[in-house]
């Protein structure tokens, strides 16, 4: 069986993070899946979905290593073409990736003690995101 709902957030821009937990919970608790998979997708080029300990510091410390890694202002091939100053933005969501896929065990997200979903807005400018979460399994 495969069960589909989307999540709608609104984002305030570069560096935000949602933490989706709760909301991919009750997606799965509402599919009646016992056992299976959940994944969890960002519509969109320019933000990421993972998993981390959902913790202030590390709401400040993941955006700001990105930026170190993948910097804004740069010389982007994409500000070339586009001249829209977010070449980082897609850069750092491409490495973070697009999705993440979680367990499903008796109708619960199997997920460590501290491991939470997030959802990581990487765009210079404030997004209306959809997120697909997709619940597979019997």
């Amino acid at each position: 069986m495969v069960y589909q709902e989307q999540i709608a957030i609104a984002t305030k821009g570069h560096g935000e993070m949602h933490d989706l937990t709760e909301k991919v919970h009750q997606i799965v608790k509402k599919s009646g899946i016992r056992a299976g998979m959940v994944n969890v997708f960002n519509i969109g080029s320019t933000a990421a979905i993972g998993a981390i300990e959902f913790e202030p510091g590390l709401q400040q410390d993941l955006p700001a290593i990105l930026n170190k890694l993948i910097p804004p202002s740069r010389d982007y091939g994409h500000e070339k073409t586009w001249h829209d100053g977010n070449g980082h933005s897609h850069l750092q969501a491409t490495w973070l990736g697009p999705s993440f896929t979680v367990p499903v065990q008796n109708g619960r997200l199997v997920l460590g003690t501290w491991q939470q979903i997030f959802h990581l807005e990487c765009d210079i400018k404030p997004r209306q995101r959809q997120i697909m979460v997709t619940v597979y399994g019997e």
